[in-house]
């Protein structure tokens, strides 16, 4: 596979045609506002989007550290999907009717982010053609049966389960012994998402200042280095840039996701993928995979790589090149997935920052006594679950201003929940890699064996992590 003219880091292929978008004025000094939301990523922008058009007479500002979609709205796989990180633990804590509340409105929120982009007409590439996940040997096999099952019991009724040969009939993927799709999930693309969830806020009549860190969040202030902005109400949607705020570096673990996209493919080489359905695809490996078809005709595919970033690495200017090793470890998954692209270029490869909390639980909130609230920790599924957040926190500030009482958002179980703080270094990196790697090793094994069961590695290693 020819990889001489990969673009490696920089901005993301999705700005690669276009770039990226004129830069908005910094902060100019202090100011005040109603509210102020720190981050230009899918959670602040929606945040502020919902908050302006319930309440057109507030002043509120977003302050960015880069431009806005800089983050992993601007780089992520382009997969609305209706996964949600920590849903069993909810359930276990709340109640399971709890939590089929919370996964029933993860469901209606890619309908909701759909229906956005097309009243906004925002033209994002959305198709929406569900999410399809596929299980490529049998303790896979037997996983993803579970997984189905489990879904059908937290009211996922018009989930599909589906043998090889009808996943075959959807999309050829190599060793694909079974599936199952959701009608939950929609291909994008995330820099036209962002780009024009921008420009909407902005229209509005929001103000937003790019080219603005916040070092530090208190209440009622967010300190940049051109000025502090003065608010009754502070939101933090910084997600996996978290740890570079004050205070905040064992919060959620700004863990790297890693991506590689084709160059266009030609028909003949579709015709023998299949996939004319456009669904997004994942995996149930330990390691799992994202890949979407985008609007061009090309495969965007991605994982999680084993590293992070932490303490000053963490902040607008990280690095996004992918390690080599990386590179090549996800172009042989694209060639063992799809034997026929063997020798299809590369374009583009980046690499960015999910947040991920020690107990795997995203989470919403507001605290009343402070005025701070904040939403993130999304892991791999941030794109609905930003759009669900922002909402929430639209309704929660609503609630403690007086305007509006409870709502069927602000009582999900997510909201107000706090997760443990990371461990300190050395023990968090030490941690990280060896569950990574235990996870890896996992997948080898499962992929070299005939048995049903999980790995005892990967057994081990979801006892550790809070996943079991």
């Amino acid at each position: 596979m020819n990889t001489v003219s990969t673009v490696n880091g920089g901005i993301p292929f999705w700005y690669a045609h276009g770039g990226t978008p004129v830069p908005r004025e910094p902060l100019a000094g202090d100011t005040s506002a109603d509210v102020c939301v720190v981050g230009g990523g899918y959670t602040g922008l929606w945040t502020a989007y919902y908050l302006k058009r319930a309440v057109p007479f507030l002043d509120i500002t977003v302050l960015e550290a880069a431009f806005c979609g800089h983050g992993a709205s601007g780089r992520n796989g382009g997969r609305l999907h209706n996964g949600f990180a920590g849903r069993g633990r909810y359930a276990r804590l709340h109640g399971h009717d709890a939590a089929v509340r919370l996964q029933q409105a993860v469901n209606a929120t890619v309908a909701e982010v759909v229906r956005f982009a097309a009243d906004e007409k925002i033209d994002a590439d959305i198709h929406h053609g569900g999410t399809l996940e596929v299980a490529r040997n049998p303790a896979q096999l037997a996983r993803l049966r579970d997984h189905h099952s489990v879904e059908i019991a937290f009211g996922e009724n018009d989930r599909v389960m589906r043998g090889a040969r009808e996943t075959a009939e959807r999309v050829r993927i190599a060793g694909a012994v079974g599936s199952t799709w959701t009608p939950h999930g929609a291909r994008l693309h995330p820099a036209k998402l962002v780009t024009g969830l921008a420009d909407a806020v902005e229209a509005l009549g929001v103000t937003i200042h790019e080219s603005t860190p916040v070092t530090e969040i208190r209440p009622k202030h967010a300190v940049t280095p051109y000025g502090t902005v003065r608010a009754p109400y502070v939101l933090r949607c910084t997600e996996g840039y978290t740890a570079a705020l004050k205070g905040h570096g064992r919060t959620w673990l700004p863990m790297n996701s890693s991506v590689i996209v084709t160059e266009p493919l030609p028909s003949s080489l579709w015709d023998t993928l299949g996939w004319q359905g456009r669904e997004t695809l994942g995996d149930l490996a330990h390691s799992p995979v994202y890949a979407q078809r985008t609007a061009d005709g090309r495969i965007v595919l991605g994982r999680r790589d084993a590293s992070y970033r932490h303490g000053p690495a963490v902040g607008a200017d990280t690095a996004t090149r992918t390690p080599p090793a990386t590179v090549d470890a996800l172009r042989d998954l694209l060639v063992r997935l799809f034997p026929t692209t063997a020798g299809t270029r590369i374009d583009h490869t980046w690499s960015g920052l999910v947040g991920v909390p020690r107990d795997r639980c995203a989470t919403v909130a507001l605290d009343r006594s402070t005025g701070l609230g904040w939403a993130g920790g999304y892991a791999d599924c941030g794109v609905a679950t930003a759009n669900l957040a922002a909402r929430t926190l639209r309704d929660l500030i609503q609630q403690d201003s007086g305007q509006a009482g409870p709502t069927e958002l602000t009582t999900l179980p997510w909201v107000g929940h706090t997760s443990r703080r990371w461990e300190p270094e050395p023990l968090r990196r030490l941690g990280v890699h060896t569950v990574r790697a235990a996870y890896r090793a996992a997948d080898r094994r499962e992929a070299a064996a005939v048995s049903a069961e999980t790995d005892r590695l990967a057994t081990w290693a979801d006892r550790l992590t809070g996943r079991a």
